[in-house]
């Protein structure tokens, strides 16, 4: 496995995007997650996107931060904002998601970000078992959805840079 940054528009990221927006179309019943994001959101130092290849080159995983400051969404200064992580179904269950979560995790401490913060839903029980598994705790709602009784939030101190 390899995990490479691309940009958020890249053409593997697109296709795993549109992968994951139909998977929340089907779990919610709605178009997917609506969040306005831009590929520069990405962009180092702000954030990364990461891809998982397999040995084919197929791209098989993904995730990324993005540099979050206190605004009006409930975010507080230093946050790392994970988006997208995606694993794709025949490759889910064999740690992708963990190896991609420990890369943009390393990433924003780099970064000087202070806490991972990310939103999930009631209908990804994967998804809230792999942050607390993790170390992620509840956190005050933040973001697009804070105001969806669906709606879960987690936070994971970095700390400092090593």
């Amino acid at each position: 496995m390899h995990i490479r940054r691309v940009s958020f528009d890249h053409p593997d990221a697109t296709k795993l995007n549109d992968q994951v927006q139909a998977e929340y179309a089907v779990r919610y019943g709605d178009d997917g997650d609506a969040t306005p994001m831009a590929a520069a959101d990405f962009d180092p130092p702000n954030g990364v996107y990461l891809i998982a290849y397999d040995e084919h080159g197929t791209p098989v995983a993904s995730g990324g931060w993005r540099a979050q400051d206190a605004n009006d969404e409930g975010n507080t200064d230093g946050d790392a904002e994970l988006k997208r992580m995606y694993v794709v179904d025949g490759m889910r269950g064999r740690g992708l998601a963990r190896r991609i979560l420990a890369a943009l995790e390393e990433d924003a401490r780099a970064a000087g970000r202070i806490r991972m913060v990310l939103e999930t839903g009631t209908k990804q029980p994967e998804a809230i078992a792999l942050y607390t598994s993790s170390g992620y705790e509840p956190c005050a709602k933040f973001g697009y959805y804070r105001l969806y009784d669906s709606s879960r939030c987690f936070a994971k101190r970095l700390g400092p840079a090593h």
